[in-house]
């Protein structure tokens, strides 16, 4: 049929009312299973093209979660972003994606607009603003891999995370481990528990290890000026010792690679390197990093599930039907993967 079939043409084919069709698009529940198949076989002979504004703006639901992510230079986000579009085929969400930069009021700004736009959710990897804030909007939120003391989470388990990379650098023959990590030792990031899994596991081996920071980055390129001054520190200060260097991320452990090619022409028999994250750098560097995959497909799958289930909730309040809501923050932890490269 044409292209522009209305509701009337629907009400048409399947015998419903008009008033039945537009309750279907507007609150399908409250439509049989029986009658919700009909009217979408309807769609599919009609070739029916649905009017999206029309039913944002009659039903108040916009099918967009907004997403913020601390920056765009670490490959990590990247694949995040990515594996938060590969879920629209099976929950039907789309994204309004906002960069935080690490600045809190331009991230108290962008999340007032998302929730202008009703988004119907929050995904929030940013650090900047406290939990006990983005729980005060009344807004479905999950939080990934930040503080999230009054939200529903997501985080791998970076302590055995940390733990498996001294293990494997030690296995390695190294016999001094440096863990190079952003400064600060608040304990509510999780991240941080990466160096407590490096630490506990170079004490119970007995293995001289270190623990060197730097100050946060506004840029891949400020990162290199970070950690660049960290490598020559180590090539200088420990030339007679087997290196294992545990890097936080794989854009370090990337650097960290590139700058001991740019030295010597090659990875030095002293240097083992391992990376954080799995990301698309660590295969794709000069030589194929070791790292400590997050399971990122995993854990965006468990926030949607998570977030969902709060979209849920308020849905079931909306039309009365009885709820079960979770007071309490639910916080799920993926364990990470070994992925065992050239540079170990």
């Amino acid at each position: 049929m044409a292209q522009n079939a209305t509701y009337q043409d629907i009400a048409n084919y399947t015998g419903f009312s008009k008033t039945t069709i537009s309750r279907y698009f507007n609150r399908p529940d409250s439509v049989t299973p029986e009658n919700r198949r009909k009217i979408e076989h309807a769609q599919e002979v009609l070739n029916y093209k649905g009017n999206k504004v029309a039913r944002i703006l009659a039903s108040g639901k916009t099918e967009f979660i907004g997403l913020i992510i601390p920056n765009m230079y670490l490959s990590f986000y990247g694949e995040v972003i990515s594996e938060f579009l590969r879920t629209h085929d099976r929950y039907g969400y789309k994204f309004i994606v906002f960069n935080g930069s690490g600045d809190e009021e331009s991230e108290r700004r962008y999340i007032g607009e998302l929730l202008s736009y009703h988004v119907e959710g929050l995904i929030v990897l940013s650090h900047t603003v406290p939990s006990y804030e983005l729980a005060s909007y009344r807004t479905p939120v999950v939080a990934i891999e930040r503080e999230d003391f009054y939200i529903s989470s997501v985080n791998s388990d970076n302590h055995s995370g940390g733990a498996s990379a001294a293990r494997h650098l030690y296995e390695r023959g190294c016999d001094l481990l440096i863990h190079i990590n952003k400064g600060g030792d608040d304990p509510r990031i999780p991240a941080q528990d990466r160096i407590d899994g490096f630490c506990s596991v170079c004490d119970e081996l007995k293995v001289r290890h270190k623990v060197l920071t730097y100050e946060g980055e506004t840029s891949y390129a400020d990162l290199e000026t970070k950690i660049i001054p960290i490598i020559d520190r180590i090539i200088d200060t420990w030339p007679d010792h087997r290196k294992g260097i545990f890097c936080s991320s794989d854009s370090i452990a990337n650097i960290t690679l590139n700058h001991l090619f740019h030295r010597f022409g090659k990875l030095p028999d002293d240097f083992r390197i391992i990376g954080f994250d799995g990301s698309p750098i660590a295969s794709r560097a000069v030589m194929p990093l070791t790292t400590i995959r997050q399971q990122v497909d995993v854990m965006v799958d468990n926030a949607m599930e998570l977030l969902i289930e709060q979209i849920q909730a308020i849905k079931d309040a909306e039309s009365g039907r009885p709820v079960t809501l979770h007071p309490e923050p639910k916080h799920r932890i993926i364990p990470p993967v070994l992925q065992v490269g050239s540079t170990t």
